[in-house]
């Protein structure tokens, strides 16, 4: 009996189900036939109207032209030209209008015009202006860019999640935020979507195992030395206020020219050419993004801008490209069978980046394209260069504001560190650091290296309070409204490492913090990074002790800087910190 209620009960739900599909389908077609109905109406009417003004172009070339047929086919060209035009912009506006409908169900604030929309600034200003936000919509609102995109914002874990945890399947990568990396980075597992994206994500997440990354521990090490040792010569010489993305930004590309390519590149000390083209490119596509003309590919080109973007492109192109090739030919004369699931550990440890996405093969024994693993090993360098870089110099720049937390962190070091001959950083040791650790996760929070990650979705993504993002517009998850959202974090303009006490992450959502974002397509990275964050945070509170320091630019000795979101989040002028040397002048390469 209890099977025969089952039955229906489940029929019964069958029916619903095809019912609302049925209803979406005839939705969707009546939407179809209204906008096919109106473009055409609407199509017609600006022909009409086009008519008379043609006329009197047609009078007007004949009075200037005596052969009756330039004239004619100059009014011809003309009139195909406001018709393209006119299509065009017809085209626009309906498609403005439906989303715009789409969209009311949530909160729109004012904009600036028609044309800008909410086109905000990438300033200290614009954060401010995300900071109103939260405190007056609470969890999202739309978001336009004039009639050209449709956004929707989302800065609460209950909206952040159904968004960042949906399928992959059904989460693309938008053209707008990152179709001007494409150039750099081709189909890499950045950009891709859909089963390439699956492919590649299984191909490249062994390279990033715990038994991989602890082999890197020791070129983390030997590039915070070679920065430490420019440090002690620039305090001994009597240069103590320092500029720290100059200094930092070095060396994260040395280690990770060390850790991808097994490059000895010394850019810290010297110029490299490839370190040169990286940092004129990651500048160009910043220069790029404020550009509203260089927005369109056959425009930025032709300009000077876009000439140095190709030359850099370049350097940086033929360097992977000679690099992957070379290892394929020395790989293939080595061990023509070799796979990285039949490796030892002791095997793999040899291994860099690029021999690992080599031998990695998936299901069906098939590896990565060379031209594939070039766009795999352009994604690492600029994905991880500048985001460590910044948090990096955001944990010092916080520690030096809080020297009471930096002297705990200082203090922790020191203990883990008594007794030992060498002054380096171990895999174990990465665990033993819980409040250092702590300290990092506020920074990432309060100073988020990116401030947010876009999404585009194939179908509608429900979110709470009836609310849907329709398929095909772009949702902004903003990772800094989230980390600043007062219904989510006390007094969250100020750094309090205590919030990351175990007691204290038990009861907050678990995508309350999303530094590396969240879901299948969260940063393959993060334990790269994490790992790399504290080895040289740990190792810069055991030499140096920070203060705020004195931007030459501002003339001001408070600490306080204006910040500058931007690829990565930066600072106006520079972050500028002092140091003064703790006395140990034994480190470093010897």
């Amino acid at each position: 009996m209890h099977n025969g209620v089952r039955k229906k009960f489940s029929s019964c739900m069958f029916l619903n189900q095809q019912a609302v599909s049925c209803l979406r389908r005839i939705r969707t077609s009546e939407h179809q036939f209204c906008c096919f109905s109106l473009g055409f109406f609407c199509i017609f009417f600006f022909c009409l109207l086009l008519y008379p003004s043609m006329a009197v172009l047609h009078k007007l070339l004949l009075q200037l032209f005596s052969w009756s047929g330039i004239s004619f086919l100059l009014q011809l060209m003309g009139t195909a030209l406001l018709a393209v035009v006119g299509v065009w912009t017809l085209r626009l506006l309906v498609r403005h209008a439906w989303y715009t409908h789409r969209l009311s169900c949530f909160n729109k604030p004012p904009t600036h015009s028609w044309l800008i929309g909410h086109l905000g600034q990438s300033t200290e200003e614009g954060l401010q202006q995300v900071d109103e936000l939260v405190q007056t919509y609470k969890h999202s609102c739309s978001w336009f860019f004039g009639p050209f995109y449709h956004m929707v914002r989302v800065f609460h874990p209950d909206y952040v999640k159904p968004l960042l945890m949906a399928p992959a399947n059904i989460t693309m990568k938008d053209e707008f935020v990152y179709g001007h990396l494409r150039p750099w980075l081709g189909r890499s597992l950045l950009i891709s979507n859909g089963e390439e994206w699956s492919r590649k994500r299984r191909l490249l997440t062994p390279a990033f195992h715990f038994d991989i990354l602890k082999n890197y521990i020791v070129t983390f090490n030997s590039s915070t030395n070679t920065m430490h040792n420019k440090w002690h010569r620039l305090v001994a010489g009597g240069t103590t206020n320092i500029e720290m993305f100059d200094h930092v930004t070095l060396m994260t590309l040395d280690s990770l020219l060390k850790c991808a390519f097994s490059y000895q590149s010394n850019c810290q000390e010297s110029t490299s050419q490839y370190v040169s083209a990286i940092m004129e490119l990651s500048d160009l596509l910043i220069d790029r993004r404020f550009r509203i003309l260089h927005q369109w590919d056959w425009i930025y080109w032709k300009t000077e801008q876009g000439r140095r973007f190709k030359q850099a492109l370049s350097v940086v192109h033929r360097f992977t490209r000679d690099v992957v090739q070379m290892r394929r030919a020395l790989i293939d004369q080595q061990r023509e069978t070799e796979t990285l699931t039949s490796m030892t550990t002791a095997q793999q440890k040899k291994k860099d980046f690029v021999d690992l996405i080599l031998l990695s093969k998936d299901e069906d024994g098939q590896g990565l394209t060379d031209e594939e693993i070039q766009a795999e090993a352009n994604t690492f360098m600029f994905a991880g260069h500048d985001t460590t870089a910044s948090a990096i110099c955001w944990t010092l720049y916080n520690l030096a504001r809080h020297p009471h937390y930096q002297e705990k962190c200082r203090q922790e070091v020191m203990e883990l560190m008594q007794g030992r001959d060498g002054h380096e950083i171990e895999w174990e040791d990465l665990s033993n650091l819980p409040f250092t650790t702590m300290c990092i996760k506020e920074s990432l929070r309060l100073h988020s290296p990116v401030q947010a990650v876009t999404r585009k979705y194939t179908q509608d993504v429900a979110l709470p309070g009836d609310l849907a993002v329709p398929q095909g517009v772009i949702c902004l998850v903003s990772l800094y409204g989230t980390h600043h959202n007062p219904e989510v974090w006390t007094n969250p303009h100020e750094f309090d490492p205590l919030r990351f006490e175990p007691t204290n992450t038990q009861s907050r959502s678990s995508h309350g913090f999303i530094p590396f974002s969240s879901g299948p397509r969260n940063c393959i990275g993060q334990k790269f990074a994490m790992a790399e964050l504290r080895v040289v945070v740990a190792l810069t509170l055991l030499r140096f002790r920070l203060t705020p320091g004195v931007n030459p630019e501002a003339g001001s000795g408070s600490g306080k800087v204006r910040r500058l979101p931007q690829l990565v989040l930066r600072a106006e002028g520079g972050l500028w910190l002092q140091l003064e040397d703790l006395n140990e002048s034994s480190f470093g390469n010897k």
